[in-house]
């Protein structure tokens, strides 16, 4: 069997693959939906922390406060 015809077996093989697994994109959303939603709680108790409050506090008063 010659590479060309191979390689055209194997595309083949998967589109019908692909086809086959049609259903499952809604449950990857839901999946992918439900981590973005913890790392957001995470990231929010990090950022509302008093350390890392106070510092993004003084890094914006720094900022505005700053000479032209």
């Amino acid at each position: 069997m010659g590479v060309k015809v191979a390689l055209g077996v194997w595309w083949r093989a998967r589109r019908q693959a692909a086809c086959r697994d049609a259903g499952m994109t809604t449950s990857e959303y839901a999946v992918g939906t439900i981590a973005a939603a913890g790392f957001a709680a995470v990231l929010y108790k990090i950022v509302t922390s008093g350390a890392v409050s106070g510092a993004l506090e003084s890094v914006i008063g720094k900022a505005l406060d700053a000479p032209f």
